[in-house]
C-alpha cells in the first residue's frame, strides 16, 4: 500500500524507488521517477549484477467510472433538483430534509453524473490517497470522481481515519469527490462533530500517541434525513401522533455548528401519485451538466485572470478578499443580507455561506453582478433549523 505516494516522493527529491512487481503499475503513474519493479531479491541482485536486466515497469489503465444514473428518473421534486444542480455548480455541501421515499438518496446518487471528471492534477491527488489506503488494483486508475457512502454506524475513526497502522478514513477516500451521509441524525455525535474541521480546512489531522499524520479532505457533503424518527414529522402529515417535539428532538441530535456548515438545506416533500403518473421529465442529467460545466467555466475563469493567489476556481471555497471581490453585492442585495443576518437567521459563518450561494447562483444565471434575486434564492436555502417543541 501506498506505492504511488512513495514514488511520487522519492521523485521530489531525485531518487527512484525500488518495489514489488505487484506494485510496479501503480508505481508508474509518478512520471519521470526511476522505478524497479522486483518479482524477488534474487532478480533485484541479478539486475545489479548486469546478468537480468529488469524493464521499467508501464503504468497501468485509466478506467472509465460505471454510468451515473440519470435525473430523468426523479420525478417531480424540481426544487430539490435546482438544489443539487448549484452544488454541483459551485461545490457547495447539501442536505435533504423529507420523508422515507421522497427521493433524497436517488438524487444525492445521481450528483457525480453532474461533476466534470478530475483533472490530472486532481486524478493524482485522490490516487495517493486511494493508494495509502490500498485500493488501487493492478495500477488502474478512475477519472470518476470518488462517491463515498459510509454507513450510519461508522466509528469516528472510520470516519477520519485512525487504526493501528494509520490509514486514510472516509473523508479522505471521498477527496476531490463528494462524501454521502444517509441517515445523518443516526451518526454518533462525535462521529459527525469530527467531520467540522475538514470541512473548514479541507484537511484533516489523525493524532496517535506515536504519529502525526494530515490527510487531504477536500470533498463535497450531501446529506439526507427524516423529519423525525418515524420518518412521518410535521403537524397534521403522517403518522407520528409526537410532531413537532419529535421532529424537533430528532433533528437536534445534529449540532447547530455542523449544520452551519451546510450550504443548502431543502425540504424534499413527498411524491404524490400525481408526480409518479407524469412521463419522465424532459431535462435530465445531460442539459443540468451543460449548466453545471458553464458555471464552473466562469469560475476557473475568473480565478485565472484574477491578480490574487488566494483566488480559488470554485465558488464553495471563496473566502475574504476573494470572496468579497467575486461577489460584491448590489445595495439592495445587500440589504436584503442585512435584514436576515439582523433578524438572527445567519451567523458570520452562515453569513460568508450565503455570499458563495449567491454567487454560484448567479453564475448559473451567467450574470455577472450578484443581484438582489441571486441572494434571495440563497438565503431560502438557509435552514433556520427545527420548530421549537410544544412545551
Amino acid at each position: 500500500a501506498g506505492a504511488l505516494r512513495a514514488a511520487v516522493a522519492v521523485g521530489a527529491l531525485g531518487l527512484g524507488l525500488i518495489c514489488p512487481e505487484a506494485c510496479g503499475a501503480e508505481a508508474a503513474w509518478a512520471g519521470e521517477t526511476p522505478i524497479l519493479a522486483a518479482p524477488s531479491l534474487i532478480a533485484l541482485v541479478n539486475h545489479f549484477r548486469g546478468q537480468q536486466m529488469l524493464s521499467a515497469p508501464k503504468p497501468g489503465d485509466i478506467i472509465e467510472g460505471a454510468a451515473a444514473p440519470d435525473l430523468k428518473d426523479v420525478k417531480g421534486q424540481e426544487n430539490a433538483k435546482r438544489a443539487l444542480e448549484i452544488a454541483a455548480a459551485g461545490g457547495h455541501n447539501l442536505l435533504f430534509i423529507g420523508p422515507p421515499g421522497s427521493g433524497k438518496s436517488m438524487m444525492a446518487a445521481r450528483l457525480p453524473g453532474l461533476l466534470p471528471p478530475l483533472s490530472p492534477a486532481e486524478l493524482l491527488e485522490t490516487s495517493m490517497v486511494h493508494s495509502v489506503a490500498g485500493l488501487i488494483a493492478k495500477g488502474e486508475l478512475t477519472r470518476a470522481r470518488p462517491f463515498r457512502a459510509p454507513h450510519h454506524s461508522a466509528t469516528m475513526a472510520a470516519l477520519t481515519g485512525g487504526g493501528v497502522r494509520i490509514k486514510p478514513g472516509e473523508v479522505s477516500l471521498a477527496h476531490n469527490g463528494v462524501l454521502f451521509l444517509d441517515e445523518l441524525p443516526e451518526f454518533s455525535a462525535q462521529a459527525l462533530d469530527s467531520l467540522r474541521q475538514p470541512l473548514e480546512t479541507g484537511e484533516v489531522m489523525v493524532a496517535r500517541a506515536n504519529a502525526h499524520v494530515r490527510f487531504p479532505a477536500r470533498f463535497q457533503l450531501i446529506a439526507a434525513e427524516n423529519p423525525c424518527k418515524c420518518g412521518h414529522g410535521g403537524a397534521g402529515r403522517g403518522h407520528c401522533g409526537r410532531a413537532p417535539r419529535c421532529q424537533f428532538d430528532y433533528q437536534a441530535k445534529v449540532s447547530g455548528p455542523f449544520m452551519d456548515r451546510i450550504d443548502l438545506q431543502i425540504e424534499v416533500p413527498a411524491v404524490s401519485a400525481a408526480d409518479l403518473a407524469l412521463p419522465s421529465p424532459a431535462e435530465g442529467t445531460a442539459e443540468a451538466v451543460a449548466r453545471v460545466a458553464t458555471a464552473r467555466q466562469v469560475q476557473a475563469d475568473r480565478a485565472l485572470q484574477a491578480d490574487d493567489a488566494r483566488a480559488e476556481p470554485l465558488n464553495a471555497r471563496a473566502e475574504g478578499d476573494w470572496l468579497e471581490t467575486i461577489a460584491d453585492l448590489a445595495p439592495d442585495a445587500r440589504a436584503v443580507l442585512a435584514r436576515a443576518a439582523e433578524a438572527g437567521g445567519l451567523t458570520a459563518r452562515g453569513w460568508t455561506r450565503t455570499l458563495r450561494l449567491a454567487r454560484t447562483i448567479a453564475d448559473l444565471d451567467g450574470s455577472g453582478p450578484v443581484a438582489r434575486i441571486h441572494v434571495a434564492e440563497a438565503l431560502i436555502y438557509r435552514r433556520a433549523g427545527a420548530a421549537s417543541p410544544v412545551p
